[in-house]
């Protein structure tokens, strides 16, 4: 589940409290969707005085609140060390979800052919209002070196995916980014590059790890990235690269698959 920030339903304010004359019902919904909101890739667990702290209540409302949750298996706790943690239904939600994205299916063929031509993690991110969200990834699980990337991950706007939609989105869409324009014409200069050869690298330093980014359009719009992660041995970093060259390719396929004519 994503950070409860920026989200524009109500739910993403610091404390608990409703909308002035919301009723209970949908305050009890936005304090559920606050304690659920709260648990993150980089924070699994949590306790129940954080929870209390994001929810903006005392600890008995917040406990009350953990306990329904708990019985619907969206939230577990373990006793031993008193933390929650997301429970197994949000794994059935999940993948509620990621059937019903059009494009998780639709991509699937996409995919799979390309980890087969450059034998490397394909990773598929689409943009959820705040940044990159993996929804699926294929790798070859017969490699010995493998990056391990796991569907639901949030990727930073300075990923090599968060760039790509950087540089297809509309700014306004993208939080900070205008702003960021306005200041940095190096940033502007690299976001044109990366529309002028629909291609994103990213190599953090010290990490090892090199990803190549491709944008897959429809309706003329950018609406996910397909991306290579591997090492910086066995990626290439330059964007003329045979595998870079395989990635815009198979990214183009699937833009005119979802009924795009857009080449980028």
């Amino acid at each position: 589940m994503g950070r409860g920030s920026g989200t524009g339903t109500g739910v993403s304010r610091t404390g608990g409290g409703p909308p002035d004359g919301a009723s209970p019902v949908i305050q009890s919904v936005q304090r559920a969707a606050t304690v659920l909101h709260a648990f993150t890739v980089s924070r699994p667990r949590l306790t129940l005085n954080e929870l209390t702290a994001r929810l903006g209540v005392s600890k008995p409302t917040a406990h009350r609140y953990t306990k329904a949750l708990r019985a619907a298996n969206l939230l577990r706790f373990d006793a031993a060390t008193g933390l929650y943690s997301l429970g197994p239904q949000i794994l059935t939600l999940a993948a509620a979800v990621r059937s019903g994205h059009p494009i998780i299916s639709a991509s699937g063929p996409f995919l799979e052919a390309l980890v087969r031509e450059v034998n490397e993690t394909v990773v598929l991110s689409v943009w959820d209002g705040e940044g990159p969200i993996v929804v699926r990834v294929d790798d070859n699980a017969n490699r010995l070196v493998r990056i391990s990337i796991r569907a639901g991950s949030r990727l930073s706007l300075e990923s090599a995916q968060g760039r790509l939609f950087c540089a297809f989105l509309d700014p306004a869409a993208v939080p900070g980014l205008a702003g960021r324009l306005r200041r940095s014409r190096e940033l502007r200069a690299e976001l044109a590059d990366i529309r002028a050869k629909n291609l994103a690298t990213n190599t953090p330093q010290a990490t090892g790890v090199r990803t190549l980014a491709a944008p897959v359009f429809q309706d003329a719009g950018i609406t996910a990235a397909i991306a290579i992660v591997g090492t910086t041995v066995t990626v290439p970093p330059d964007g003329g690269s045979p595998m870079a060259k395989a990635l815009v390719r198979i990214a183009a396929g699937l833009t005119r698959e979802l009924g795009s004519t857009r080449a980028g």
